[in-house]
């Protein structure tokens, strides 16, 4: 198994593309801290990564919150011994469907707190972690929004646009010191928060599935065996670059 006795830190791991990758890693061996600051499903998922054979804990955090970031940090090496891998993929859409003129500046101040300043906080304290374990990767989760634009979403166009270039930025500085840090780029993946946005509209709803050349939309597992593949040996010469998972949306 690739990651036998590794150990990952995953963001927004209750759902949707986090928890496929934390059952993923688990699969392969990797002892798994999940994160979010949804209990409930965060709970699910580390009895689902257990009942499988795996090893998984579940911490609280919301990532917009600098102490809440450490202390999950902190609490992942004190329960697992180490840190090696971290996808950083809680996110929020905020608004999808109203231009800037109709937007709120409460949800852009939500969004790029999650979406940018989350990203920002978590590679801060992993980072420290990961150099002290030896070094390791770290895939961002950004956006086909992070390489075009989004209509209706300008907030979280331009946090995956910042995703990508902090993604960049921090790439450049530790490539030196053993970690490598990536990121992904979905476009329509089958996920609670795609659902969340085709159920405000019809018109999204009947576009969303046949957006991409491929004329589906894209599955979890299909994300998290590239965020996988980022971390793994397979890729030790990859670093500070994008990878779109859109069926070609972005190719044209």
């Amino acid at each position: 198994m690739r990651f036998q006795d590794k150990v990952v830190l995953i963001t927004g791991g209750s759902s949707g593309i986090g928890r496929a990758t934390a059952q993923a890693f688990a699969r392969e061996g990797a002892r798994v801290c999940v994160a979010d600051v949804n209990d409930a499903g965060g709970a699910e998922v580390v009895q689902a990564i257990q009942a499988a054979g795996g090893s998984a804990f579940y911490v609280h955090c919301d990532v917009s919150d600098s102490a809440q970031v450490q202390a999950m940090v902190a609490a992942c090496v004190a329960q697992l011994g180490a840190l090696h891998y971290a996808v950083n993929n809680a996110g929020i859409s905020g608004t999808m469907l109203l231009p800037i003129t109709q937007s709120d500046e409460t949800v852009f101040d939500r969004v790029m707190a999650v979406n940018v300043r989350g990203v920002w906080l978590c590679m801060k304290y992993e980072i420290p972690a990961m150099l002290q374990s030896g070094g390791g990767a770290i895939v961002n989760l950004a956006s086909v929004a992070g390489l075009i634009g989004a209509p209706g979403g300008s907030a979280y166009t331009a946090s995956k646009h910042a995703v990508i270039g902090m993604t960049k930025a921090v790439a450049l500085e530790f490539a030196r010191h053993g970690v490598r840090v990536n990121a992904v780029c979905p476009s329509y993946i089958d996920t609670p928060m795609v659902a969340d946005v085709m159920a405000q509209d019809p018109k999204t709803a009947q576009r969303v599935p046949i957006a991409s050349p491929m004329k589906r939309m894209g599955e979890v597992g299909e994300v998290a065996s590239a965020i996988l593949y980022l971390c793994s040996e397979g890729a030790s010469f990859i670093n500070g670059t994008t990878l779109a998972i859109d069926g070609g949306l972005t190719a044209s």
